[in-house]
């Protein structure tokens, strides 16, 4: 009888830490970088906090779709006789496979972004500005732990901007699953 009172309280405790299916909404503070933009050194570097927003939908244990806004800081330098600055966002669309482990899933996820880069350099009477706009293969990767409909999520995210070395994104997650 101990036996099976015991199998039960452990199926019935990895069920409460199992991450549970459907949609689900969440949101993310991180770190993002954009360095060399149009090749002259200026880096778009959130110093402050870059932050996503994300909705999906997870059908099974082993796989879901995601969407993600991102909005990935903005920047202005000072330099001799002028000023650069520029701000970035992106919208995200993946396809996510997940190994689901108790306690915790590890993921990656491939799909495409949407992105938008905008800014200006200024000085000695000339002003240039520029509003670049992009859609390339995005992906990520990384790691949720789970109490049941709620998550924590540490991840990585990444794609290439036009006239840059590409964008990386880290950033903590909380998701709550509610259908």
């Amino acid at each position: 009888m101990r036996k099976l009172l015991l199998a039960g309280v452990l199926v019935l405790a990895g069920a409460a830490v199992h991450a549970a299916d459907g949609v689900y909404l969440g949101a993310g503070i991180g770190k993002s970088n954009l360095d060399n933009v149009f090749g002259d050194g200026f880096n778009l570097d959130s110093n402050g906090v870059s932050w996503k927003a994300l909705v999906g939908f997870r059908p099974i244990d082993f796989f879901a779709v995601e969407a993600n806004y991102f909005d990935l800081g903005n920047q202005t330098k000072n330099f001799g006789i002028g000023t650069q600055s520029a701000d970035a966002k992106a919208f995200g669309a993946y396809a996510v496979g997940i190994l689901p482990l108790p306690y915790l899933d590890f993921f990656a996820k491939a799909g495409a972004a949407r992105w938008k880069l905008d800014g200006s350099v200024s000085g000695a009477g000339q002003f240039f500005a520029f509003d670049n706009r992009g859609t390339q293969f995005a992906y990520g990767s990384g790691i949720q732990a789970n109490w049941g409909a709620f998550a924590a999520r540490f991840e990585y995210d990444g794609f290439q901007v036009r006239n840059t070395d590409g964008l990386t994104m880290y950033s903590v997650d909380a998701i709550w699953t509610f259908l």
